[in-house]
């Protein structure tokens, strides 16, 4: 899919139109995964560096700086991503910001953090001057995948900007990222769009049962297209959430094993999102994930014992913290399943 503005994205460029003449030497760009931030930051490098931009419109694509921005080969941008998401970049992934459910060979095997080499090599960079004698950029997603020793030789950098240089971070999980360099940035939010807005967007893409395909993604539309259009894991997907509606030892230790070869970080989010509605249904009587189980989980949630489904949920998001390091997934997956069947033990 080709990189372009969403009708949600209309606001934050107005609003950094206006910020142009005072833009801050750093710029972290958060909100949530498939709303196409990634994308909106390299619209905005690129627009930076275009030489011929008009007004608030966006590069013009024709310029010299346009077409190397195009073919990657810009003197004066660097991008800085993980080597698993580079790769799924190479081979044509969507957003950018679907990779947690990529599976391939390749991708498991490339790195999913940022290292300090690749911090230290931004040296060179910033010290030679621009080749056409404005900005240079740098763009950093995600962010939050910085190893500690990357975070803090970018904090030094952040600390004494070079000339002419802008950061834009891009990122999912803000809480995630050093304080110090937050407090060294500005910010600038990108919440989910409003849901008449995504699903007027989703029925231009020709997406059948658009509501349930967003409702199932969290609201966020990219990640509600590429999943009707993929499908992918949906076998496994199914899998676990029958195993989570009829909780039992045996069959959870079974899904457990089947979902092996499912990314953890994946697991997680589907297990976390079954775990919200059980929330919602039991405290203010609806849902927000999952439509197609809406009877389930109301026929489910009184079962719950609700301080171990918050103890749970709270859980759930340490785990999903540390879920690029490495682990066995069916180890992992067995034990959140077994903490899932103490919430019905009685």
């Amino acid at each position: 899919m080709e990189k372009q503005l969403y009708p949600w994205h209309q606001k934050n460029w107005q609003r950094l139109q206006k910020m142009r003449k005072s833009l801050p030497h750093a710029l972290i760009f958060h909100g949530p995964e498939g709303t196409g931030i990634a994308d909106f930051a390299e619209i905005w490098a690129k627009t930076l560096l275009c030489e011929n931009r008009q007004g608030e419109e966006p590069a013009c694509g024709e310029c010299s700086s346009c077409r190397w921005f195009e073919q990657g080969s810009h003197p004066d941008y660097q991008r800085l991503t993980p080597d698993a998401l580079e790769a799924e970049s190479d081979s044509g992934a969507a957003d950018g910001e679907a990779g947690e459910e990529t599976a391939g060979k390749k991708t498991k095997q490339a790195s999913m953090k940022i290292p300090i080499n690749a911090i230290r090599q931004l040296h060179d960079f910033v010290n030679i001057t621009t080749h056409r004698g404005g900005f240079r950029i740098i763009l950093i997603y995600p962010v939050e995948t910085m190893t500690t020793e990357a975070s803090n030789a970018l904090l030094k950098m952040l600390e004494e900007p070079p000339a002419q240089t802008f950061f834009l971070l891009v990122t999912n999980q803000l809480s995630a990222l050093l304080p110090t360099i937050l407090s060294r940035c500005g910010k600038l939010a990108f919440p989910l769009p409003d849901k008449a807005e995504a699903l007027a967007w989703l029925e231009q893409q020709q997406v059948k049962d658009a509501e349930i395909w967003l409702a199932e993604q969290g609201g966020a539309p990219l990640a509600a297209l590429e999943a009707s259009e993929t499908n992918l894991n949906a076998k496994e997907h199914a899998l676990l959430l029958e195993s989570l509606s009829a909780p039992r030892l045996a069959i959870l230790l079974k899904t457990a094993e089947q979902l092996q070869r499912v990314p953890v970080r994946q697991s997680i989010i589907w297990i976390q999102r079954w775990l919200y509605d059980l929330v919602s249904q039991r405290q203010a009587d609806t849902i927000r994930y999952h439509p197609r189980h809406q009877q389930v989980i109301k026929q489910l949630a009184p079962k719950a014992d609700l301080q171990r489904l918050m103890a749970m949920v709270k859980q759930m998001a340490d785990r999903r913290k540390t879920a690029e390091h490495p682990l066995v997934p069916r180890l992992v997956l067995e034990d959140m399943l077994m903490d899932y069947l103490k919430i019905f033990s009685g």
